[in-house]
């Protein structure tokens, strides 16, 4: 026979449940870079600094550094002569850091360095002659600077294969492309196949244009949906890095894969029932939020976590030297 306390034990004891973290996962050197260039601008020059559009695509990021005196702004125009400015890590047009100068503004360019080679490369094929044809989504703020580092008609962007047929271009025998870095692997290798096969002489870059962390955080993913019932993505809305992780889950397998800002944001109901769970996050999600999330997991859940790690990073880029010489 049962007893009364066997029975209540039994009544609230947790589910079981797999917790498969993915890594890598999480900041890149890109917005490490960036961040820590806002943290050492305040600093130096005290605050008020501005950063021109959110430095990166996290609001708590954002919200942090907001506590410290950073006053994000959308334009250049919202910014006083007197006090420094950072531009974001997506990057920004030409025409952005030369207005800053006419202004005599202090400036820091908090550009990602692999966003930067990406502008490098569209000036080097504007150089030869070549009309450039970027692989990326309207709109979104690295796209803007990218095509911003050449005249209006010498990029043409293109989100989609069917895009491809409908591109209109000066010359077949002329042409280049570079991808924004954020995309998914998968979507992209098929939109380059449909430009090489319409435009048989187009140049594409030296190395791949994706970022290394963009494409780890997407081999991740692929290593562990196929064992979930559910995969979360720690990530805010406005970052493709995010979203692009959450459809490569649901294309590996999972059959439930949803962007989370946060544990707030989890939506319980949907997770009755699940024995295993993946969690992942966007190069510009802090540690603390992955945390946060599993603690809610730990609070729900008798938790077993296994981390499933399919490359190592130890990348680190310097920020600017204007930021390491005294005030």
């Amino acid at each position: 026979m049962v007893g009364r306390s066997d029975y209540l034990t039994h009544m609230t004891q947790k589910p079981e449940l797999t917790l498969f973290l993915a890594a890598p996962r999480g900041f890149c050197a890109g917005v490490d870079r960036a961040i820590k260039i806002v943290e050492m601008a305040l600093r130096k020059w005290s605050a008020p600094v501005y950063v021109r559009h959110e430095i990166v695509h996290n609001k708590f990021v954002v919200d942090s550094l907001r506590d410290q005196g950073a006053v994000f702004v959308e334009e250049l125009d919202d910014c006083p002569d007197d006090r420094p400015v950072i531009f974001s890590a997506h990057g920004v047009p030409k025409a952005i850091p030369a207005e800053a100068a006419r202004r005599e503004m202090i400036y820091v360019d908090a550009t990602c360095p692999l966003v930067s080679k990406v502008h490098i490369e569209a000036a080097r094929h504007a150089e030869n002659g070549l009309q450039m044809i970027m692989i990326g989504h309207a709109g979104h703020p690295e796209t803007i600077g990218t095509m911003g580092q050449l005249p209006d008609g010498e990029v043409l962007l293109v989100e989609t294969v069917e895009d491809v047929a409908r591109v209109q271009v000066r010359d077949p025998a002329q042409l280049a492309y570079v991808t924004q870095t954020t995309l998914s692997v998968d979507d992209t290798a098929d939109i380059v196949a449909a430009l090489q096969a319409r435009f048989p002489a187009i140049v594409g870059p030296h190395k791949e244009d994706i970022c290394y962390a963009t494409t780890n955080r997407q081999e991740a993913v692929k290593a562990i949906a196929p064992k979930c019932d559910a995969l979360l993505v720690v990530g805010a809305p406005n970052s493709s890095n995010s979203k692009r992780l959450v459809e490569v889950a649901a294309r590996a397998g999972c059959q439930y894969a949803q962007l989370v800002m946060r544990a707030d944001n989890i939506d319980w109901r949907a997770l009755e029932g699940i024995r295993s769970v993946g969690i992942t996050a966007g190069a510009s999600a802090p540690e603390v939020l992955i945390n946060e999330v599993i603690d809610a997991f730990r609070d729900r859940f008798d938790v077993t976590v296994e981390i499933v790690e399919t490359a190592k990073e130890n990348v680190e880029f310097k920020v600017p030297r204007v930021l390491r010489e005294p005030a």
